[in-house]
């Protein structure tokens, strides 16, 4: 006979508990293959309902180390989350129909990229276009019959003298390349096409595209339907010296039966980002008067049809407004803004009563923790945004007016990121040595981390100079903490989101006392005692890679540095970039040749006989931004000086050097290689 036993079964229960509640698989750490594996959402479209958004989806291809994008569909309930386009190729420019039921998109076929409409019920698909030329900028009319976009018109290039005739079957050199325009290059780009940006209207059923502004201007701004789908409200620079003023763009009526073409504006200073009333009796824009500075803040305005009854609203929001948009009754305006390091979606009523509806937008940009997001507004108070956070890039989010609640549409990396151990980001609190001000600042410590160790430090600087960081998801920043880094990263005077003030701090001043912002920042955390003050690194890309051949030249406390894509010699820059006449008017107000002792006292160059740190140099090598000859010039200086430095060249890449994944990868690889050699 056997014997009942008493068995306590609590501590059993618990400890079963326990082990169904762990993860079958440990959290690994997050590495440079992960980079193909991210995913990220943009471009949000609402429906006339508020009951389904359309957005891009953008994935990484790692056989062909390329970003792709395919449009996908989700319920605003969250239901029916599923693909409009699918395959390798990339969509872009999004625009929904009125009825809700039709999509218009940019695609590639096999000449190029061409205006496509998908049917929503049906799945139908329909090529509207054969063009030779991209089309971009996709809107609807009112009533559904038409689509507006722009697009180049080419124009012959010019020539200089007459070449022999060529014998047939001949192979002659390519014929030489004439370069009359002031601005004649584009990075991520090259050469640009000789031509103009054009506004054209084809029929949503199909049929010959017809162009409908004119001029030798460039038409490359937004573009906006009156609500009778008669007129067109479009962005342009026509002024007379838009080749010297790029800024200067204003609003134009434009009547597609005639041609005809009416100034709306006509102030010295952009006004863009045009937004039609759903009863077509208004406008609101976003610009700013040009008073030369370094940074203008946008500032939002509404006003009649006409170009009457001018206003502007939220006068005193000290902000950068942004992507105005409509309410579906025409009483409010939707827009977003940085705000300390954070983006904000908000609307306005039309006498300026402001409510702020969300925080957190962003996670469009995946290598560094860059301000970016994209918002929509739709039927019945309905609107969506991109939103991240430390953990994870954009997916969109859905909210309504008159409702605190918020709905996460999309979990684009839960099955992936969820299972990665990342650096956890903190804020630090720093006080600038300079002048006492309070700047912000943000921590990544390892995944591993334990505070009563001490951490090598990466100090990493934004680039703009008037852009901000902020607590986002950054994929460089996480494989430096994953390597056993803590990495720094500050918005130091010139970043954006803290009002105009902070950001002309550096206005004919940069580098400065930016410098001082920081080296507190540095001083901030040391304090903390978990950072070991002989092992201090730093990088930072365009106006970081700036900033960090500037920091070595006024200290040696770092072992070791990475200039990334730098301005070294402020005169050779402004007279090689791409687009110098915006440089030389808003970031020194005066040409090399005019003041050359302003431009060479904040070129990096001048500081290189006190550099001692070893330096890597790393650009790419098709960079037209801050030329690869900025970094040459570096390069040499510090090898004619002795200065153990390398130099790093990215084949193929552009200012944007992360574009392709295994160049963020390499661009990461290159760094952590260096700053290992002096641990």
């Amino acid at each position: 006979m056997f014997r009942a036993r008493k068995i306590t079964v609590g501590p059993l229960l618990a400890l079963l508990a326990a082990l169904s509640a762990a993860p079958v698989w440990a959290a690994s750490p997050f590495t440079a293959s992960d980079v193909f594996q991210l995913s990220y959402a943009s471009s949000p479209v609402l429906d006339s309902k508020g009951k389904q958004v359309l957005y891009l989806r953008h994935t990484m291809d790692i056989m062909r180390d390329q970003p792709r994008s395919n449009l996908w569909r989700v319920n605003t309930d969250g239901s029916d989350h599923r693909p409009v386009t699918t395959g390798p190729g990339n969509v872009s420019s999004p625009a929904l129909a009125p009825d809700g039921n039709r999509v218009a998109y940019v695609r590639r076929d096999d000449t190029g990229p061409q205006l496509f409409v998908s049917w929503l019920d049906s799945g139908q698909v329909a090529q509207l276009t054969r063009l030779a030329e991209a089309p971009a900028n996709l809107v609807w009319s009112p009533d559904g019959r038409s689509v507006a976009f722009r697009m180049l018109v080419p124009e012959p290039a010019p020539t200089m003298g007459e070449l022999p005739d060529k014998p047939a079957d001949a192979e002659w050199a390519e014929p030489p390349v004439v370069v009359e325009r002031t601005v004649y290059r584009s990075d991520g780009s090259g050469i640009k096409p000789h031509g103009y940006q054009h506004v054209f209207v084809i029929p949503a059923a199909g049929g010959s595209p017809r162009q409908v502004t004119t001029g030798d201007y460039n038409h490359s701004g937004s573009i906006g339907w009156a609500a009778d789908s008669k007129v067109l409200f479009v962005s342009a620079n026509r002024n007379p010296d838009w080749q010297q003023d790029t800024k200067n763009t204003d609003l134009y009526r434009v009547v597609l039966a005639t041609g005809d073409i009416e100034a709306l504006t006509d102030r010295k200073g952009p006004d863009g980002q045009v937004a039609v009333a759903p009863d077509g009796r208004s406008l609101a824009y976003v610009g700013w008067d040009d008073r030369g500075l370094g940074y203008h803040r946008n500032r939002l305005y509404i006003m009649a049809a006409d170009g009457s009854d001018r206003k502007e609203l939220l006068a005193d929001l000290d902000r950068n407004i942004q992507s105005p948009r409509w309410s579906s009754d025409g009483q409010r305006l939707f827009f977003h803004y940085d705000d300390r390091g954070d983006t904000v979606l908000a609307s306005t009523d039309l006498s300026g009563r402001m409510q702020v509806l969300a925080r957190g937008l962003g996670g469009k940009q995946l290598g560094r923790p860059y301000a970016g997001a994209d918002i929509a507004v739709g039927g019945a108070g309905s609107f969506a945004y991109t939103a991240g956070n430390a953990g994870t890039p954009a997916d969109i989010v859905f909210g309504r007016l008159g409702s605190d609640q918020r709905q996460q549409l999309t979990h684009l990396n839960a099955n992936f990121l969820d299972y990665r151990d990342l650096g956890e980001i903190s804020e630090l609190a720093v006080t600038s040595s300079f002048d006492d001000r309070d700047i912000q600042a943000w921590v990544v410590t390892p995944p591993d981390f334990d505070p009563a160790r001490q951490y090598p430090m990466i100090l990493e600087i934004h680039g703009g100079p008037f852009a901000n960081y902020g607590p986002r998801f950054a994929a460089e920043l996480q494989l430096f903490a994953a390597a056993g880094y803590v990495v720094l990263y500050v918005n130091p005077r010139g970043s954006t989101s803290y009002g105009e003030e902070f950001a002309n701090l550096i206005h004919h001043n940069y580098p400065g006392e930016d410098y001082d912002d920081l080296m507190s920042a540095v001083d901030a955390l040391l304090a903390d005692g978990y950072v070991n003050p002989e092992q201090l690194f730093v990088t930072g890309g365009s106006g970081g890679g700036t900033l960090t051949a500037w920091i070595i030249g006024k200290t040696d406390r770092f072992r070791a540095a990475v200039v990334a894509k730098p301005v070294i010699n402020w005169a050779s820059f402004v007279l090689t970039a791409d687009n110098s006449p915006y440089f030389a008017r808003y970031w020194f107000g005066e040409m090399p040749w005019e003041n050359p002792e302003a431009y060479w006292e904040r070129s990096p160059l001048s500081l290189v006989g006190n550099v001692t740190t070893p330096t890597l140099l790393l650009t790419g090598e098709n960079d037209l931004r801050t030329p690869m000859a900025e970094t040459e010039q570096y390069y040499q200086a510090l090898k004619l000086r002795g200065i153990d430095s390398a130099m790093v060249r990215m084949p193929g890449a552009g200012h944007l050097i992360a574009r392709r994944p295994s160049q963020l990868a390499g661009k990461v690889a290159a760094i952590l290689g260096w700053f290992e050699r002096y641990r």
